[in-house]
């Protein structure tokens, strides 16, 4: 097979820095192939990507050893610009790379500096714009575009230069899962149509598994393993040593085995897991359901929160809340789920008084939120934006957690005291000297929600907490959601990642396009397939596993985890 891209025995240190981020990485990429880079944070797979690219080390300077040639050409002799034609990047966040007024005006930028003529500029933007739902957004000003639909912008733009690499780093991240899917979908068409050779980073180990051609696992800046999709994702101890998560599929099955019970593979993707059914009927015996208590102990005191006929019209005439009406009561820990701009984060700007409505109202407690100041609210709710970075503005981790409170009235004592509590239980008293930007940006989440336990509000909410973490910092701030709910606080998830919340949420509202969908208890919602899927959510495979159980069992069985699913089965 043809080479697009080859390392020989690279190895990198920033400069200023002691430790080597990549070390001794011989790989090659080839022409048409999608490639997955999988490891957990600091592996060092974002300074692999910038790497392929030439940006390290050309502009971050450090040391670099060994080789690396992107379509024959050496990335320490030919400049960034000239890489540029053969090699194209999608970062995490979209807001570094997006700078135009409007949405054609994006793709036409990158377009225009490699001197492309003005025909063909202008046949690429439909073409890439509807490979990423966003045709109809051509005028559109991306500052007024969801985060989802920023980063399919980036990555349009990307793709109108017609790489012959497109690297994509953790592109999904903020995005729904059928956004996400897409996405995937859209890149390995690009593989198929185009021969544009991928590597993709990314923590979505379902999607990864269904798309990739091959997957290198990066462990403390080396190639750990490297193999099909097959074959690494079936090593569901390998992964979980190296604090990844597998597939939902892999995790079921692999509990199956541990219970005796012979398998021939453990599958890695869910049409696998589906055809593996049939055998693995065969192979045991299926205990019976169990029979699900439904936790409602908190639906009797009253509402601690209340939402009355709410309906939300932005300045533009977007109708972004329909006529919506939800109490939520003390002690309760609700998910609140839907796509992107299905108005889930609107609807929890007013909780806070950071909008108010066009009709109907909120109540905290018997208190209108009209009567309340944000600072006021402040007290009774914690929140955690999408964006951490747009709640951070101090100089240290330890003084962002202590700021707000002497403001209510805290002794110098006491602020010393709820600090270094806060800092210890999200793990940052180590970086309590550090600039809070200076951390990456799964950390920035930490700081602000310590800064949140601080002030000890009865309402906590975190809104898409787990947006960029990798599955142990998704797992540790949703840990400390767990101790705040506990403690008897009311905790509030958004978030796309259905399979993170069986273990934790015990209502689902889900939302789509401005309106309330659906509100239940969580293991109800999560059944709802089909309603889930119309508003643009895939529900964790575990669901579909066991549906299809109740299918070929004639029993129901309404499970959610892959532990459930695995213990629905025993040796013959």
């Amino acid at each position: 097979m043809e080479a697009i891209a080859v390392l020989d025995k690279v190895s990198y240190i920033y400069p200023n820095a002691k430790e080597t981020v990549l070390k001794d990485i011989s790989l090659t990429i080839n022409k048409g192939e999608f490639l997955g880079i999988i490891g957990a944070t600091g592996a060092g797979k974002t300074t692999l990507c910038l790497a392929l690219t030439g940006i390290v080390p050309q502009f971050y300077g450090g040391r670099f050893f060994g080789k690396i040639a992107i379509a024959g050409l050496d990335s320490l002799e030919h400049p960034v610009s000239e890489l540029a034609r053969h090699v194209g990047i999608v970062f995490e966040d979209p807001e570094v790379q997006i700078t135009a007024t409007s949405v054609e005006n994006e793709i036409a930028f990158a377009l225009e500096n490699l001197c492309i003529p003005r025909e063909e500029i202008l046949r690429r933007i439909p073409i890439v714009l509807k490979s990423v739902r966003l045709e109809g957004f051509e005028k559109k000003n991306p500052q007024e575009l969801s985060g989802g639909q920023k980063q399919r912008l980036a990555i349009a733009a990307a793709l109108a230069l017609q790489p012959d690499l497109l690297i994509l780093d953790e592109p999904t991240s903020q995005l729904d899962p059928i956004g996400s899917q897409e996405v995937f979908a859209t890149v390995k068409e690009l593989k198929e149509n185009l021969g544009v050779s991928i590597v993709m980073v990314s923590h979505a180990a379902e999607e990864m598994a269904e798309f990739c051609d091959r997957i290198a696992l990066l462990a403390d800046g080396k190639l750990q393993a490297l193999g099909t999709p097959a074959e690494i994702y079936s090593q569901v101890e390998l992964l979980q040593q190296n604090k990844l998560r597998p597939p939902e599929v892999a995790q079921a099955f692999h509990k199956i085995q541990q219970t005796g019970i012979h398998l021939d593979r453990i599958p890695v993707t869910l049409e696998s897991g589906i055809k593996d059914l049939e055998i693995l009927r065969s192979r045991s015996q299926l205990v019976s359901p169990p029979v699900f208590a439904s936790s409602s102990a908190n639906l009797d005191k009253p509402p601690i929160l209340s939402v009355k006929n709410l309906q939300h019209i932005y300045a533009d005439g977007t109708e972004a809340l329909k006529n919506i009406s939800i109490d939520i009561h003390a002690g309760e820990y609700v998910l609140i789920v839907g796509q992107n701009g299905a108005g889930k984060s609107t609807l929890v700007k007013h909780f806070l008084n950071l909008l108010q409505p066009t009709k109907g109202q909120v109540l905290v407690g018997d208190r209108d939120t009209s009567q309340l100041s944000v600072s006021e609210l402040a007290q009774s709710i914690g929140y955690l934006a999408q964006n951490p970075d747009n709640q951070i503005f101090n100089t240290s981790v330890e003084k962002e957690v202590s700021f707000a409170l002497p403001f209510l009235g805290y002794s110098p004592k006491a602020i010393e005291q709820a600090t270094t509590n806060s800092l210890k239980a999200m793990q940052l008293w180590e970086h309590r000297n550090a600039h809070p930007l200076s951390l990456p940006k799964g950390e920035r989440g930490r700081i602000v929600i310590a800064a949140l336990l601080a002030m000890n509000p009865e309402i906590i909410i975190l809104d898409e907490p787990t947006t960029g973490q990798d599955y142990q910092g998704a797992s540790s701030i949703l840990e400390v959601s767990r101790q705040l709910h506990q403690m008897g606080k009311t905790v509030i998830v958004i978030t796309h990642h259905l399979y993170l919340m069986p273990d934790y949420a015990d209502r689902a509202i889900v939302m789509g396009k401005g309106t309330v969908l659906l509100d239940a208890p969580l293991r109800q919602a999560y059944h709802q397939v089909d309603l889930l899927e119309s508003t643009y959510l895939t529900p964790p495979q575990s669901v579909v596993l066991s549906q299809y159980l109740s299918k070929i069992s004639d029993r129901q069985y309404p499970l959610i985890t892959p532990t459930e699913f695995a213990n629905s089965f025993m040796p013959n």
